[in-house]
């Protein structure tokens, strides 16, 4: 078995877990999307309790959301997803076109992610892109040769 770089096997476990978040995201959203008039009418009947503001807020953003919404959210994500793991696979058998998609997607991101953190600064805000920004200084700096 080929040994792999550690910079490359962390930013292959990085899009491999991001990659299970966004599908994780999209079937929920196709799930909310098909209860989507039940969960309306749980939200109705639901009794606020103490520990349960976390619930009801959710339950507040999801039944705003209008359903085209989710429906094009939830497609998005599984596009996005599929696209983050084809970039893992690509990056685990050190594919030249993998590392070229991975820094067009990664550096695309990275504008919007600063103009984010201008409008207001929050830990999940700066970890995600300080692991962009990893990736992409690390990646660009790694590039693979071309091979003859």
């Amino acid at each position: 078995m080929k040994k792999r770089p550690l910079g490359l096997v962390a930013i292959v476990l990085y899009k491999s877990f991001t990659a299970l978040l966004l599908m994780v995201t999209s079937i929920a959203l196709f799930l909310t999307l098909k209860n989507y008039q039940t969960l309306d009418i749980f939200s109705k009947d639901y009794v606020l309790e103490g520990k349960s503001i976390i619930i009801d807020w959710l339950l507040k953003k999801v039944i705003n959301l209008n359903p085209r919404t989710l429906a094009f959210s939830g497609i998005g994500t599984g596009i996005y997803a599929i696209v983050t793991t084809i970039e893992a696979v690509g990056l685990w058998y050190e594919k030249r076109w993998a590392h070229v998609l991975v820094l067009v997607l990664v550096g695309i991101s990275i504008p919007p992610e600063i103009y984010e953190l201008i409008r207001g600064i929050s830990p999940i805000k700066i970890l995600i892109f300080l692991l962009n920004l990893a990736v992409f200084w690390y990646l660009l700096r790694n590039f693979p040769k071309h091979r003859k």
